[in-house]
């Protein structure tokens, strides 16, 4: 995978890389101390992954994810754990707090990696696979969905949370070794195989099986102590379906 750095630390920037190719399939086009020379950088040369600072001194990592138009894969680094809504709502892969430890950065990697083998190998128009006959029926209690791996069933009592990324979903299960499971789709063919009663969508990012709330607070849904923000559009249905 060909990636860049971005950061106006130079420590961090040298860690990063360290890093990345430590890794061996990680391949470092090129490191930036400043955001701006990265954007430019970008609009001539294809890149898979960027690993983003957050706080840097001429334009943020946020804005400056935002400004690309055909986002790469991307990985936010940061000090600051107050920015990690951002990350979610820009559909970040992952969001990484320096110090970084390297298992937690090879953990990242992973689900970059496992992302962009996904949209490497498979075309669009095979990947959304339900059960042999078509659309899931108010008699099934399951979907089949197409992974890296195979067709995988998945029951719907065992799906805890849908989180959108960008071209993907990471389907979050019970058991699984908490392994999340990827698959190129989008929130609205998948709203259409599984029940509607069971599954609500809270936020452009996030579908939750109420069964699996923990608690609300505030603006946030907890499963199993991940915070899931509510947006504000989805807000009023949400907490009409919960009796709140």
């Amino acid at each position: 995978m060909k990636c860049i750095i971005v950061d106006d630390e130079p420590l961090a920037l040298n860690i990063m890389k360290s890093y990345c190719e430590d890794l061996g399939y990680l391949d470092v086009l090129h490191t930036f101390t400043n955001p701006l020379e990265a954007m430019e950088f970008l609009v001539k040369e294809k890149v898979d992954l960027v690993f983003s600072d957050i706080e840097m001194p001429q334009i943020n990592g946020v804005e400056f994810i935002k400004t690309l138009q055909n986002k790469p894969l991307f990985i936010f680094t940061t000090a600051y754990q107050k920015y990690a809504l951002d990350g979610f709502e820009l559909n970040a892969v992952d969001y990484l707090v320096k110090p970084i430890p390297f298992p937690r950065f090879v953990m990242a990697v992973h689900r970059a990696r496992e992302m962009f083998q996904m949209r490497d190998t498979h075309r669009p128009d095979k990947l959304n696979v339900v059960s042999a006959g078509g659309p899931a029926t108010e008699q099934d209690n399951f979907v089949f969905i197409k992974s890296d791996y195979g067709n995988v069933k998945l029951e719907f009592e065992n799906i805890k949370y849908i989180q959108g990324l960008k071209d993907y979903l990471k389907i979050h299960v019970k058991g699984n070794s908490n392994k999340p499971i990827l698959t190129l789709m989008s929130f609205k063919d998948m709203r259409n195989k599984i029940p509607a009663h069971q599954f609500l969508r809270v936020h452009r990012s996030f579908m939750v099986n109420v069964s699996y709330i923990d608690a609300v607070q505030r603006s946030k849904i907890v499963i199993d102590d991940v915070r899931i923000p509510i947006g504000e559009s989805y807000k009023t249905e949400f907490l009409q379906r919960v009796g709140l």
